[in-house]
């Protein structure tokens, strides 16, 4: 039994869902993501309700269930509310700037790391040690954080490095001297 499979997604007011055989539009406010469900898993639009069924009990097809509903969940929330994370610069010299659609890290390395701006991103630095990255789509800001955070991940014996706002770092204790 899947509990988040079995979930009805309620679609609020100024939202607009789309469904072509199994090709979906969600339309909103803040943008449009589209999504193609598997062809195992049904959607059903009841007015404002939105529910799945899958076509069998196995394994693969309880995740397909679960999945296809999380991820139209997500993007009903991204397109009225949009997605946002924050990355954290811990580390002595480390430093970010934006200059017109380029990030610019500076994390330790002899050069600095630049990233571009993707389509569909908003990237923001407000200070030197914070990145705000946010989006409609929870998938796309989760992929460009991580890749940022990639660069240099905090390491555990002085906590330096790039962490998700919130994230704790089991710190260790290090050489013990004689």
């Amino acid at each position: 039994m899947s509990r988040i499979g079995n979930k009805i997604v309620t679609i609020p007011a100024g939202v607009d869902v789309k469904q072509d055989g199994q090709f979906v539009t969600v339309k909103g406010p803040k943008g449009e993501l589209n999504y193609t469900i598997n062809p195992e898993i049904t959607m059903h639009m009841d007015g404002t309700e939105v529910s799945f069924t899958r076509a069998a009990e196995d394994k693969k097809h309880r995740a397909l269930h679960g999945t296809t509903t999380a991820n139209f969940s997500n993007m009903v929330e991204g397109v009225t509310d949009g997605f946002s994370k924050t990355l954290k610069m811990v580390g002595v010299g480390y430093r970010a700037a934006k200059s017109g659609s380029k990030l610019t890290l500076s994390v330790g390395y002899s050069h600095p790391v630049d990233f571009e701006d993707r389509e569909g991103l908003t990237v923001e630095v407000p200070d030197a040690l914070t990145i705000k990255i946010s989006g409609i789509s929870k998938q796309a800001v989760g992929d460009f954080a991580a890749e940022i955070r990639a660069i240099r991940p905090p390491e555990p014996y002085k906590g330096k490095g790039i962490r998700y706002e919130g994230e704790v770092v089991r710190r260790k204790e290090g050489k013990t001297g004689k």
